[in-house]
């Protein structure tokens, strides 16, 4: 078993020569972020830094997207020490996406205190011949046109992720459901699955999504603490969330499951039902270490070594069959 989980979870440097080309388009942006454990101002966040971060660890994303003038050296190292691959983050004059959110003591409950689109308000995401030939895309929570036009521009993809929010289910419903038309993967938490189905039961709200989809999809349930739902053909996948001693931030943690979970598709190039559930556990040890500190400042710190102790006890605290 130790061979098998070095072999899985402890990979040589992330290289684009392994199984394929990994994909992110989203935000890259400031976050400033009260808990009632602690408080960071003008940290490095944005959809897209989770995503790529937590990516990392089994493959070599590639990020589109854009920042303003502001945002410098300092930040632009963070995602490079990890060989993320910048070539497709575009500056433009003006100030960066700034967020700004407070949390109640069970961290369940968040106020946004400021959201500054700035440059991101004006955002086109542009591909080059290189990112048009990923084979593994995600696409960010953005507007669902933007989503449209980016996978209008990849050749041929072999799995294409998507992740959306309330605001886009409310304000541009047409437009969701052509993009879910043509997603392989629907990653979105029970919140937003109840909205989009119109119904309270997750089982059925499951069964309304994938009928929006194309054939044969994947269907993420996220359900924060309470770990996930994965829904395909006629068949369902329940991954508790890992039990943690020390909650302190849990913003991006969505979006460094969702990294998780494609980097180790790209990665292993497999996209069986069984590799799927692994993927979805390696997606849960990532946002599992993304919640221990403010920001990304945990994601920056985690080796590989680390997540491959924690796969092997989340193995542990799931196996029940001895047999």
């Amino acid at each position: 078993m130790k061979k098998r989980l070095s072999s899985l979870y402890h990979p040589p440097t992330p290289s684009y020569n392994k199984r394929g080309r990994l994909l992110i388009v989203g935000s890259v942006a400031f976050d400033s972020i009260q808990t009632p454990f602690g408080k960071i101002n003008k940290t490095l966040g944005g959809s897209a830094s989770y995503f790529s971060l937590a990516a990392s660890f089994f493959t070599k994303p590639s990020v589109v997207a854009v920042v303003g003038d502001d945002f410098t050296d300092k930040y632009r190292q963070i995602l490079e020490k990890k060989k993320v691959d910048l070539s497709g983050l575009q500056t433009a004059k003006g100030k960066s996406f700034h967020w700004g959110g407070k949390y109640s003591f069970d961290l369940n409950n968040r106020d946004t205190l400021f959201t500054h689109l700035n440059v991101f308000e004006h955002f086109k995401p542009k591909l080059s011949a290189r990112h048009k030939s990923a084979s593994h895309v995600f696409l960010g929570n953005i507007h669902p046109k933007l989503q449209l036009g980016v996978l209008s521009q990849i050749k041929k993809p072999k799995l294409v992720g998507l992740d959306t929010m309330n605001f886009w289910i409310k304000k541009t419903p047409k437009e969701l459901a052509k993009i879910l038309k043509l997603a392989d993967i629907f990653v979105i938490n029970d919140s937003e699955a109840r909205e989009l189905s119109k119904e309270h039961n997750l089982m059925k709200a499951a069964g309304k999504i994938i009928a929006m989809m194309k054939k044969n999809p994947i269907l993420i349930i996220k359900r924060g603490e309470y770990g996930l739902l994965m829904f395909g053909k006629n068949q369902i996948f329940h991954l508790p969330g890992f039990p943690l001693e020390d909650v302190i931030d849990p913003t991006g943690a969505g979006d460094s499951f969702a990294g998780g979970l494609f980097g180790y598709l790209s990665k292993t190039g497999n996209h069986s039902w069984q590799n799927l559930k692994r993927a979805c556990v390696a997606g849960s040890v990532l946002a599992s270490f993304s919640v221990e500190k403010l920001g990304t400042q945990r994601l920056q710190e985690v080796t590989r070594r680390d997540i491959g102790k924690r796969f092997g006890e989340f193995k542990r605290l799931t196996h029940f069959d001895n047999r």
